[in-house]
């Protein structure tokens, strides 16, 4: 098991890490696989933005924008619906960096006749462990949103009645926590939420982002949904002040880039405040499939960390993910409310950036070296060679001959540093035993100071 000191350095060093620029068949494979995926799906039009190595390096829309044939376009702007809950979350960290609130305070401060008012904390409603009964868990508009609301109007309804659970004994995904924190993050920087967060994050970041129910343009993606298989119909953003602080951004994949990579780079909010919200302050719950922080879930894929939200509206899907060890980060926009395109996109992206290559390569090349007794002592270090006397390499080359080929080789643990060496172990598994090889090398010249094989149980 490796230690938690060198867990991130291990990361970094040794996961095949993203640094490099798409290749230009990588894009093109993306752009056959968006297609095929919008084609099966019969979704209008999707836009894509691709960080690598810290920067925006592939942007591209597809299929049609305003369901008339109108080609997408990267700069047109879909609603994010929850992936904004991050910002709502920023936004009071930012003013808790100012000393205006504290996550810990309780909202009563605030909202005092609330349920448990005086039980619930801030914290607690940006990471969904508040109790507060979600508003909207439907995926589709009930009645009472065919007209315009307020986020008061949304919390004298569900935040006045009992509360699901105790406060931080669960986690369940509530709207109604977010919009709550938004009316507490106007309170405290006396103005709108959306001006605060406009002057504090998107022109720092130089984004263009607008609200959903009235900022976008008649040229900007028209949403669609569908009953089953049946046609697409077309529909608009959602009624006003139903996704306040929740749900309320729209702007393009190549502008939500600009925020992962601030991510990546710790702009914007201070250290301490980024890593608050990518810490997991959720309590164990078995039906939760990932851990999560303040407005972003955390989870990894393979040996990647990754930080993610999905967003949904009815004529809106969106999906957002950043993998901070990578310097990468995969945004996904469609306009339309059915089918899991947005993620399919992303998976397939996400696929691509982590395929795996063959890091048994030289492990195998080294076993065949033994068994047959043909070693190239260039190969390795003067106590590689030391070790390699006559007397070992006739033991290898006997002992292993027998065994031929392995059947497969895997990776034991996760390639390390110790004594200036690099240390790797593998699995050789042959028909009715496995071994296990211990690989040491020197990481600026390669060369290999140990490779010793040993019997190895499950």
């Amino acid at each position: 098991m490796l230690r938690a000191s060198v867990f991130l350095l291990t990361l970094l060093y040794s996961t095949g890490l993203i640094s490099a620029p798409l290749t230009t068949n990588q894009k093109r494979e993306i752009d056959v696989t968006v297609i095929r995926i919008l084609n099966a799906a019969e979704v209008p039009s999707a836009s894509i933005a691709i960080v690598t190595d810290g920067k925006l390096d592939y942007a591209r829309a597809y299929g049609d924008q305003l369901l008339d044939g109108t080609p997408a376009t990267v700069t047109a702007r879909y609603p994010m619906a929850s992936i904004s809950k991050q910002f709502t979350a920023a936004a009071l960290l930012l003013l808790a960096e100012d000393g205006k609130v504290s996550l810990d305070d309780k909202v009563n401060k605030y909202l005092p006749t609330f349920t448990d008012a005086d039980k619930v904390t801030i914290r607690q409603l940006l990471s969904h462990t508040s109790g507060y009964r979600d508003y909207w868990p439907q995926d589709y508009r009930f009645e009472a949103m065919t007209k315009p609301t307020t986020p008061q109007a949304i919390l004298d309804q569900w935040a006045k009645v009992p509360l699901d659970f105790t406060p931080g004994s669960k986690w369940q995904y509530s709207n109604t926590g977010y919009v709550a924190a938004g009316l507490i993050a106007e309170m405290v920087a006396k103005e709108p939420l959306f001006a605060f967060e406009q002057r504090r994050i998107f022109k720092p970041l130089g984004m263009d982002v607008v609200q959903s129910a009235h900022g976008l343009a008649s040229s900007d993606p028209r949403g669609s949904f569908r009953y089953a298989i049946g046609p697409i119909h077309p529909i608009g953003p959602e009624e006003a002040g139903w996704d306040f602080a929740a749900a309320d951004l729209a702007m393009a994949p190549s502008e939500l880039a600009k925020w992962n990579i601030a991510r990546l780079t710790r702009a914007v909010l201070k250290p301490d405040s980024w890593q608050q919200q990518e810490t997991n302050v959720a309590p164990a719950d078995d039906n939760r499939k990932y851990g999560y922080g303040l407005g972003v879930g955390i989870d990894q894929v393979g040996q990647h960390p990754r930080i993610r939200h999905d967003g949904g509206f009815t004529g809106y899907l969106s999906a957002n993910r950043i993998y901070p060890a990578d310097r990468a980060a995969i945004s996904v926009a469609i306009n339309a409310g059915f089918s899991n395109s947005q993620d399919a996109i992303a998976d397939a992206i996400e696929a691509m950036l982590f395929q795996q290559t063959d890091d048994t390569a030289t492990v195998r090349g080294l076993y065949r070296m033994l068994r047959d007794g043909n070693v190239d002592r260039r190969r390795f270090t003067d106590n590689g060679n030391f070790y390699f006397s006559a007397t070992a390499l006739a033991d290898f080359s006997a002992s292993l001959g027998p065994l031929g080929d392995p059947k497969a080789v895997a990776r034991s643990e996760l390639q390390t540093l110790r004594g200036g060496l690099t240390v790797e172990q593998f699995v050789f598994s042959f028909t009715d035993r496995k071994l296990l090889a211990t690989l040491r090398a020197d990481p600026a010249s390669g060369r290999v100071e140990q490779f010793t094989l040993e019997p190895y149980t499950d």
